[in-house]
C-alpha cells in the first residue's frame, strides 16, 4: 500500500533535499519547542519564587528529577515509537504506518494509567528517601499529588508530539506548545500569585491544565489528517508485532531516562546534604544548563527521525551524512555555549537565585562542568544517531553504566574521601567522557548497510 502523503506533504519528508538544510529546518522548531518548555519551568519557578514561600520554591525546583523519573520512562518509549513510525513513513508503507501510529497511541493510554498510579504511590516514599527537609515536605507533597493525579496529560502530550514529529512535522507541535505555555503562565499568576495563593500546589494545577490543552490541540490535528496518518478511534487496537517493535525501540530509551534520574536523585541527595543554599545554587545551575543545552537537545531529537526516515527509504549514505553533520554541529554549538556560561556564571545564576551564598555554590558547580559541554553533546547526538539506526539498546547500556553506575559510585565514594562540595561537580565531565568514547567507537564500527536491510518494512 503506497503512502498518499508523499504528494501532499513534502514538508514532512526528510529523505529529499539538502541534508544540512533539512536537518536544521526540522531541528529549529524542536529547539523553540524545548525553549518554550524551559520557559514553562522557569515561569513556574519564578512565580513560585516570588509569590510563595521559600519552602514552596524548594519543592518546585527540586521536583525536576523526580517527575522525570516517571515522565522520562514514557517519553523514552514515545521516542522509540517515533523511530518506528519514521521508518514506515520513509518506506512509504501506508498500512504499517497507520498501525504504528495507533499502536503508539494505545501505548500512551496504557502508560497514562501506569504513570498516574506509579507517581501517586512512589512520590511520598521517594521524598522521604531523598531526605527532603521537613519544612519543604508539605509543599512537595501538595505539588506531587496534583502533578501525578494529572500526569496523563503530560504522557499523552509526549506521545502525540512524537507521532507528529515522526511524520516530519515539527512546526505544529511548536504552535501547540506556545499556546499552552501562555496559558500556563496566566494560570500560574492566577493560582500562585493571584487571589488564591495555592503555592507549589497551584503551580502543579497550572501545569496539568496547560498540558491538557496542548493534548487536545494535538488530537484535533491528528484526527483531521486525511490519509494513512490519520488517527481513527476505531483503529486503536493491540497489534502485537508493532507493539513489540515500538517497545524494542522505546523501552531502552525510557529505562535509560528513568535510571539516569535515579542516579541523579542519588547525586541530588548528596547535594542536599550541603544544605538549602547548595540545593538552590545547583537548582539555579540546572535551570541555566537547561537553556544553554537546548540547541544540542534539539539536534539529538532531530537525528533519530532523520536517520530513521532515510533508512526506511534505503538511503544509507544520506543517513550517514546526516549523522555526521548532526553530531559535529551539536558538539561545536555545545562548546560555544559552555565557554560563554563559564564566563557569565554569576550573572546567569542571579536570574534564578538572589542569595549570594547560593550563587557561590552554583558558580563553583558551573565552572567545573561548563568547559566539558562538548562531551555531553557528543554523547547525546551519538546516542540519537544510534536510536535512528534502531540500536537503542547500546546507548541505554552505555548511559546506565556511566551516567548512573559510575556517577553514583564516584559521588558516594569521593565525598567520603574528600567531603568538599566541588567534588560533586566532577561526576559529570568524568561520566560524559566515558560515554562519549564508547558511543563514538560503536558508531564508527557500525555496519550501516546491515542496519538498513534489517529495518526495511517486512
Amino acid at each position: 500500500m503506497e503512502l498518499s502523503t508523499h504528494h501532499h506533504h513534502p514538508t514532512g519528508d526528510l529523505t529529499q533535499g539538502r541534508i544540512s538544510a533539512q536537518l536544521l529546518r526540522f531541528a529549529v522548531p524542536l529547539f523553540f519547542g524545548q525553549l518554550l518548555q524551559q520557559f514553562y519551568n522557569v515561569m513556574d519557578a519564578w512565580v513560585v519564587g516570588n509569590f510563595a514561600t521559600n519552602d514552596d520554591f524548594a519543592a518546585v525546583s527540586s521536583a525536576g528529577s523526580m517527575t522525570f523519573l516517571v515522565i522520562g520512562l514514557f517519553s523514552g518509549i514515545a521516542v522509540g515509537g517515533g523511530v518506528v513510525i519514521s521508518r514506515y513513513y520513509g518506506a512509504r508503507d501506508g498500512e504499517g504506518l497507520s498501525k504504528a501510529i495507533h499502536t503508539n497511541f494505545l501505548l500512551g493510554l496504557i502508560a497514562s494509567v501506569l504513570a498516574t498510579a506509579g507517581g501517586l504511590v512512589l512520590a511520598p516514599r521517594l521524598l522521604t528517601w531523598m531526605d527532603t527537609p521537613s519544612s519543604v515536605m508539605p509543599s512537595a507533597l501538595g505539588y506531587y499529588s496534583v502533578y501525578f493525579a494529572g500526569v496523563s496529560t503530560v504522557v499523552m502530550y509526549n506521545i502525540c508530539m512524537s507521532i507528529l514529529r515522526a511524520l516530519g512535522d515539527s512546526m505544529r507541535p511548536l504552535y501547540y506548545l506556545l499556546i499552552s505555555s501562555l496559558i500556563n503562565v496566566v494560570l500560574d499568576l492566577l493560582f500562585v500569585a493571584g487571589p488564591w495563593h495555592w503555592g507549589a500546589t497551584g503551580a502543579a494545577v497550572a501545569t496539568v491544565i496547560a498540558q491538557g490543552i496542548s493534548v487536545a490541540l494535538c488530537l484535533i490535528r491528528m484526527c483531521r489528517l486525511t490519509d494513512d496518518t490519520r488517527l481513527e478511534w476505531r483503529k486503536i487496537r493491540f497489534y502485537p508485532r508493532l507493539m513489540k517493535e515500538v517497545l524494542i525501540q522505546g523501552l531502552p530509551t525510557g529505562i535509560q531516562n528513568s535510571v539516569i534520574s535515579v542516579g541523579n536523585l542519588t547525586v541530588q541527595s548528596q547535594i542536599n546534604s550541603f544544605g538549602p543554599f547548595a540545593m538552590a545554587g545547583v537548582g539555579a545551575y540546572s535551570k541555566v544548563e537547561g537553556f544553554v543545552f537546548l540547541p544540542i537537545t534539539s539536534m539529538s531529537m532531530a537525528l533519530p527521525t532523520f536517520i530513521s526516515q532515510n533508512l526506511g527509504a534505503h538511503r544509507v549514505d544520506r543517513a550517514k551524512r546526516g549523522a555526521l553533520f548532526g553530531i559535529v554541529s551539536g558538539v561545536i554549538a555545545a562548546e560555544i555555549m559552555g565557554i560563554a556560561i563559564y564566563f557569565l556564571a554569576g550573572p546567569a545564576l542571579k536570574i534564578f537565585v538572589e542569595e549570594p551564598l547560593s550563587v557561590e555554590y552554583g558558580t563553583v558547580h558551573m565552572k567545573i562542568i561548563a568547559p566539558f559541554f562538548f562531551l555531553l553533546a557528543l554523547s547525546h547526538c551519538a546516542a540519537g544517531a544510534l536510536r535512528g539506526c534502531g540500536k537503542a539498546f547500546i546507548p541505554m547500556i552505555t548511559m546506565l553504566a556511566f551516567w548512573c553506575g559510575v556517577r553514583v559510585v564516584y559521588v558516594t565514594g569521593i565525598l567520603k574521601l574528600i567531603p568538599k562540595f566541588r567534588m560533586i561537580g566532577w561526576a559529570y565531565p568524568l561520566t560524559w567522557c566515558l560515554s562519549s568514547v564508547v558511543l563514538t567507537v560503536v558508531l564508527l564500527r557500525l555496519d550501516w548497510n546491515k542496519v538498513c536491510h534489517k529495518s526495511g518494512p517486512d
